[in-house]
């Protein structure tokens, strides 16, 4: 949780100042959003790669060697002069950001099968509170000049390496990798096309989920702040207190009520409540008469993702096998990194040729038909692998 906080720290250091930057060194506004995307479209890329890396060789060295490219990435960052240089910097940070699936993954070889949930609502609620004090850090030292916040962003994050050397045991014994170096593994690309040609596996259908959700959830997440300028006046002075009042929401409910909620109900029930959770909020929220009714349509959000995410996650490194966790945690990333990309572009369609509030009501009836495919996931609390065999 310390290593994935710093480093999203360092992340939102210099994610908000880079339209400045780049548009000062006299780039456009597609090339502003070309710059963002090159991040996503790197980490999409890499994340099945550094988990099949993860697999083979051990967690550990996959995150040492991932930090250290993002410390790179950051001292480029700073001293760039040109268009290409911010650009490669944004690559070089995005291939080394690919490793959110091993930190999942990490996570699930180090906590019990009944825990994971719980662990992983942790670890996404120390990500949360970095991308909350990140922007703040970034601004801070730019009365030193230019190049300071992507020295510091380096700084912390070779600090950080540091840490990670010395405290971040391996969690993927030498037997698993062995095993996993020995056994007829499936690549990457492999793991990739099956989610597409076998949704109905186990793993498959828990992607699907979390990339769907992840989708819906992203698309409004896009339009909102236009939605509530639309409808509500809010503006460039306001919004930040909007989005303070949701990260606030997700960082106490996946630290303190997620652990709760997963022992009463199991993580099968609670994916089945977030999912409900969230469809509500979406659709209401175009419905809200006031700042009450906005303000509880809102919470439904963060609570539903949540309930949701951390869930699905866990499930998943129950039914796939110990040697392709890495490499299915990547995946996942992957999938969930695509619509992440995909359905913002179609939320903005929405709203501007459909009307203001086509984009809620969509993304909630796309959650709720996501429902039904989570039909038979308290069978993977019981240990079933997408084989079909109990471990």
């Amino acid at each position: 949780m310390v290593t994935a906080f710093v480093d999203m720290v360092g992340v939102l250091m210099v994610i908000p100042l880079l339209p400045f930057f780049a548009t000062d060194l006299g780039a456009s506004g597609f090339i502003v959003t070309l710059l963002i995307a090159a991040f996503s479209v790197a980490q999409l890329v890499s994340a099945p790669l550094w988990g099949r890396f993860s697999d083979r060789y051990g967690r550990r060295p996959a995150l040492l060697i991932g930090l250290s490219a993002s410390a790179v990435a950051y001292v480029v960052f700073a001293f760039a002069d040109s268009v290409w240089l911010l650009l490669l910097s944004r690559v070089v940070q995005g291939a080394g950001g690919g490793t959110v699936g091993v930190i999942q993954a990490y996570v699930a070889d180090a906590t019990r099968p009944q825990d994971r949930a719980k662990s992983l609502g942790w670890l996404s609620a120390a990500t949360n509170l970095g991308v909350t004090i990140g922007p703040v850090l970034g601004s801070t030292p730019l009365q030193f000049g230019r190049p300071a916040p992507g020295l510091l962003a380096a700084a912390l994050c070779a600090v950080n390496i540091v840490f990670a050397w010395r405290f971040l045991h391996e969690s993927h014994g030498a037997e698993a990798r062995a095993a996993g170096m020995a056994a007829p593994v499936r690549r990457s690309a492999e793991t990739l096309k099956r989610v597409i040609s076998h949704p109905a596996d186990p793993p498959s259908r828990l992607i699907w989920i979390y990339s769907l959700t992840m989708g819906a959830f992203q698309g409004c997440t896009a339009v909102l702040a236009l939605f509530l300028a639309d409808k509500f006046a809010v503006t460039e002075l306001t919004i930040g207190y909007f989005f303070t009042y949701v990260g606030a929401l997700s960082v106490l409910t996946r630290a303190l009520i997620l652990g709760p909620m997963v022992d009463r109900f199991g993580e099968a029930r609670l994916t089945r409540i977030g999912l409900v959770l969230l469809a509500l909020g979406l659709i209401t929220l175009p419905l809200a008469p006031n700042y009450l009714f906005l303000a509880l349509s809102v919470a439904m959000w963060p609570v539903g993702t949540a309930f949701t995410f951390p869930c699905v996650t866990a499930l998943l490194s129950r039914v796939i096998d110990n040697r392709e966790r890495g490499v299915y945690m990547g995946t996942q990333q992957t999938f969930g990194g695509i619509t992440r990309s995909i359905f913002p572009l179609l939320a903005g369609l929405a709203f501007d040729h459909l009307g203001t509030g086509v984009p809620f009501y969509a993304a909630g009836v796309l959650v709720v038909l996501i429902l039904p495919l989570t039909a038979q996931l308290a069978e993977y609390t019981r240990g079933v692998t997408a084989a079909g065999v109990a471990r």
